[in-house]
């Protein structure tokens, strides 16, 4: 199983407006090879640069639909969307994506895909709830990773070029 980005590639900069700071808007992911006797997925993205043990939970998605192969950029900060997905608390205590926020240095955000066997039930919103529920479930795995810095938007928007700053100032 392979996870990719249209807005960013593999141990590249989060774009801008995926930040708190920015639009706080949820990246597009893609995903492909999901192996056979997937009944759903489920995601999560955690900033291991993070002094908690467990790192800085920053999105948490599960019943996935098996028939997906994407999440659109910029979902609903809701605990349940439109296609029977849930989202679970980040640790900004908010259902949904919660951009990158640093305080401090370059962060390593690790996005996680999981190909499970069922539909999970996980008994509280949160991320240890989560991977109890997955336990036994996971049929595979496909991770991608991304970085961010306390100075993210000065790196982002120059990362942006010339062209994607002049789009950025067209819409606003």
């Amino acid at each position: 199983m392979i996870l990719t980005s249209p807005s960013f590639a593999d141990s590249a900069l989060l774009p801008y407006e995926c930040a708190y700071e920015g639009a706080n808007a949820s990246p597009a992911l893609s995903w492909s090879g999901a192996p056979a006797g997937t009944q759903s997925f489920a995601l999560s993205c955690i900033d291991h640069s993070s002094p908690n043990p467990v790192g800085w939970v920053h999105w948490l998605q599960w019943n996935i639909p098996a028939y997906e192969t994407r999440r659109l950029p910029g979902l609903a900060p809701y605990a349940c969307l439109d296609d029977g997905c849930e989202q679970g608390l980040n640790d900004f205590l908010e259902f949904g994506w919660g951009g990158p926020c640093p305080p401090l240095g370059l962060h390593r955000y690790q996005f996680s895909l999981y190909a499970l066997d069922c539909l999970v039930r996980p008994e509280s919103p949160r991320l240890d709830a989560l991977w109890n529920a997955m336990a036994g479930h996971v049929l595979e795995k496909a991770e991608l990773c991304a970085y961010y810095a306390a100075d993210g938007a000065i790196a982002s928007y120059e990362a942006l070029g010339r062209e994607g700053r002049l789009s950025l100032t067209r819409s606003a």
